[in-house]
């Protein structure tokens, strides 16, 4: 990818790095029928999905074994507040009803009290919890941690740990992703010298938004740096503006809330 890249370009990239969210509070097997289906597009398919825990064996039915498009879910969602052991028995339920992917909330209430000590042990703990090659995503909540030491700080331990992907939101707060957020996360990945990918989540609605981040993370790493094993957009509105980029329509009015 190139700062210089088309909108359609940008749009066809975007598409292959999508994580197709619902983890709406009324979400119903209906919603999910619908998700796997448009996760398939006839420009190409999303990364994944990411729904709730109790969907994951109905997907894995509909998706089938070994699927292109992948299923994740999230545990520890989307308080951070559970016990470790609680979220432990979640993460390994979830695999074995046939999830990739684990998007963790780490306890970053506790973590902002003072508390790094909870926050490694949550991610140590579900990261032994999930085996190769389960993908394990750690949500910083960044919003909340409001702080750029913080959610410096937060990045180095979710990497420490052995997370896969930092990812900034679990999309159910005031403020989700964010371009300052992102430039912490990318840099921390950078510092770090291990491949772990970056996933900004909520508020990620258009074809442009996305460039925006594209472009961030070319910036600090490389052009062709973002692809799926390093790069993700955790978002539900932003399938139609894709849709609407690559086959040159005008793009969507309005957005959901994730």
């Amino acid at each position: 990818m190139t700062l210089e890249a088309t909108n359609r370009q940008i749009a066809a990239l975007a598409l292959s790095l999508l994580d197709l969210t619902d983890l709406t509070d009324d979400c119903t097997p209906e919603a999910i029928e619908k998700l796997c289906a448009s996760a398939r597009t006839p420009h190409g398919h999303t990364a994944a999905i990411c729904i709730w825990p109790r969907f994951v064996a109905q997907a894995r039915g509909i998706l089938g074994p070994g699927s292109a498009v992948k299923i994740a879910t999230v545990v520890n969602f989307p308080s951070g507040e559970l016990p470790v052991e609680a979220v432990v028995e979640e993460t390994r339920q979830a695999i074995a009803d046939g999830a990739d992917e684990i998007d963790l909330v780490i306890p970053y209430r506790a973590f902002m009290a003072g508390d790094e000590q909870a926050a490694r042990t949550m991610i140590s703990a579900v990261r032994q919890a999930c085996p190769a090659p389960v993908l394990l995503k750690t949500i910083l909540e960044t919003g909340e941690l409001k702080d750029r030491d913080l959610i410096r700080s937060a990045s180095h331990i979710a990497i420490q740990e052995g997370a896969d992907f930092i990812k900034t939101s679990t999309g159910k707060v005031a403020v989700n992703a964010t371009l300052e957020a992102a430039d912490i996360m990318l840099t921390c990945i950078r510092e770090s010298g291990r491949k772990v990918g970056f996933k900004p989540a909520g508020g990620v609605r258009t074809v442009g938004d996305a460039r925006m981040y594209l472009n961030l993370a070319a910036t600090i790493h490389s052009p062709d740096w973002p692809m799926p094993s390093t790069f993700r957009f955790g978002a539900s509105g932003l399938l139609g503006d894709i849709h609407s980029v690559l086959e040159g329509r005008e793009p969507v009015a309005g957005a959901t809330a994730y």
